[in-house]
């Protein structure tokens, strides 16, 4: 069992650092510069990224065929040379001889190879923790809105030096951490990733707990400590250690399971032969599958024989009324956090970093929220299991009334809606991943679930040039083309809301035909 609490940790650890994608924005402005690209170049780099999902299922069959430790490693050596070459140009000083093309190709590479690591997480979450699923999922990849966070405050210790730091040095700085680090941490931690039966009762709860302390305590560390005021207070070697130190204690838990499992063996030699539980309770053999509340788990997952490969999947009415929905749900939403910077500019507003700060953070918690529902469900010991679908509508509904809140030119409302957003972007992503789990049955997971994620490139290149159109449009009246007030995206606010609303929809027509898998 100690086993199984530090494969979570591991998930943890790479979640942390595995969305790379997260801190373009803090170099982007400087390789535009430095590479001279357009406005429209810019965004075709940041949607190339994203693009890498198309290809996901790509890991997803790997995960079938090879063992996990190689998986990962392939992900991140993906990640190595596509930010590696990037950052060799650079450090040569080529700049001017790497083609656009090839930069987009890089990009895309290095986008891909995020799909490799995460599919490599969720496999381990599903099928160490089948009882507490979407609590060990909602746990590990909330520390994926910590990525930026993490890959800011290291360039601000090793690399930047304040006042004399160049655009180049920065960009250099990024490059060279998104090359490396997940390559390290995918080394540390494939000797933890390995796929636990679990065929008998578990104690969990004591444990999901004090990881969820600790998530919460992190959560918020990360939050102030981007403050200005903290930044002015703390230098940047102190916050980081402190960020360190956050990550590395949800190993609390292992090693207290470790030793119980020590204590509980000694108790075993001197019983009478009765087999001792992990929580020290005493059970039968054969007595079935049931969770750490005593509640059947019968219907955890679909039968054996309802397994859908990817082609009988694409062939079913569920999968794309979840497809739909997700795209205009958490696709819709991460395209609106895309296109923040340009929002907050447009209405005339200098607070960009704060907002942007603002999304992240409530994103982090938005994808706690789930599992701190499921939690607390599962203690009422309910016979039936919540409906994922239901939870992808109830968090879409303040989300699509939201971007109408948008038409309002008030900067609270501003602020209000990007919260809104923020949580509930995080928490359907979460919950997306159980969703897909017991939908279309866990065996083919690692491909199916990498399918369902290509409608946030689709959506992203759909949506995104949508609103950088309608911009376009009216900042065509101004000298300097570009577009002040609530008129710049009010018709994107109209369609954006109207998608959630749709999907909404289809989210209570899904519910609708999957109550038996919840049963």
């Amino acid at each position: 069992m100690a086993l199984q609490w530090l494969s979570l940790v591991a998930t943890i650890w790479l979640q942390s650092i595995s969305a790379t994608n997260t801190n373009f924005p803090a170099y982007s402005s400087q390789l535009k510069l430095i590479f001279s690209l357009s406005q429209l170049q810019l965004n075709n780099l940041a949607f190339a990224s994203d693009a890498g999902k198309l290809f996901g299922f790509v890991s997803g069959l790997a995960v079938v065929y090879l063992p996990l430790w190689l998986v990962l490693l392939v992900g991140s050596a993906l990640g190595f040379i596509g930010y590696g070459v990037q950052y060799l140009f650079l450090l040569t000083n080529k700049v001017s001889s790497l083609p656009y093309p090839f930069l987009v190709l890089l990009t895309l590479l290095a986008g891909n190879s995020i799909c490799w690591l995460n599919t490599v997480c969720y496999i381990i979450v599903i099928h160490n923790f089948p009882f507490d699923r979407q609590l060990a999922i909602g746990l590990s990849t909330s520390y994926q809105g910590l990525s930026a966070k993490i890959y800011s405050e290291f360039v601000d210790v090793i690399f930047k030096s304040s006042s004399k730091s160049s655009p180049i040095q920065i960009t250099r700085s990024y490059l060279l951490l998104n090359c490396i680090l997940p390559l390290v941490v995918c080394l540390i931690t494939s000797p933890m990733l390995r796929e636990i039966k679990t065929t008998r009762t578990r104690r969990l709860s004591c444990g999901f707990l004090v990881i969820f302390i600790i998530t919460i305590f992190t959560g918020t560390y990360a939050v102030l400590t981007s403050l200005e005021s903290a930044k002015r207070l703390c230098p940047p070697v102190v916050i980081f250690i402190g960020i360190l130190l956050f990550l590395v204690a949800p190993l609390v838990v292992p090693l207290m399971e470790k030793l119980r499992e020590k204590m509980d063996s000694k108790c075993l030699i001197r019983s009478s032969g009765k087999r001792v539980t992990d929580g020290g309770s005493m059970v039968e053999e054969n007595v079935g599958v049931v969770n750490e509340h005593g509640v059947q788990d019968e219907g955890l997952f679909m039968c054996d024989d309802e397994e859908m490969g990817a082609k009988v999947m694409l062939k079913s009415l569920n999968f794309w009324l979840y497809f739909f929905v997700y795209m205009f749900g958490a696709t819709v939403g991460m395209v609106y956090l895309n296109n923040l910077g340009q929002i907050v500019e447009s209405r005339g507003s200098s607070n960009i970093s704060s907002l942007v700060s603002l999304a992240s953070s409530f994103g982090f918690f938005g994808r706690i929220f789930p599992c701190l529902l499921d939690y607390h469900i599962s203690r009422l010991k309910f016979k039936n299991k919540v409906s994922r679908p239901a939870m992808i509508a109830l968090m879409m509904m303040p989300m699509a009334a939201s971007f109408f809140l948008l038409l309002s030119g008030s900067d609270i409302c501003l602020y209000i809606t990007t919260a809104t957003i923020g949580i509930c972007t995080g928490a359907i992503t979460s919950i997306s991943v159980s969703t897909t789990a017991e939908l279309f049955g866990p065996k083919n997971f690692g491909v199916n679930h990498n399918i369902v994620v290509t409608n946030i490139p689709i959506g992203s290149f759909l949506f995104g040039n949508m609103a950088a159109l309608l911009y376009r449009g009216q900042a065509l009246t101004n000298i300097d083309g570009k577009c002040l007030g609530v008129k710049c995206y009010q018709t994107s606010f109209i369609i954006w809301g109207s998608l959630c609303f749709l999907g909404t929809f289809l989210a209570i027509i899904l519910h609708s035909r999957s109550k038996k898998t919840y049963i």
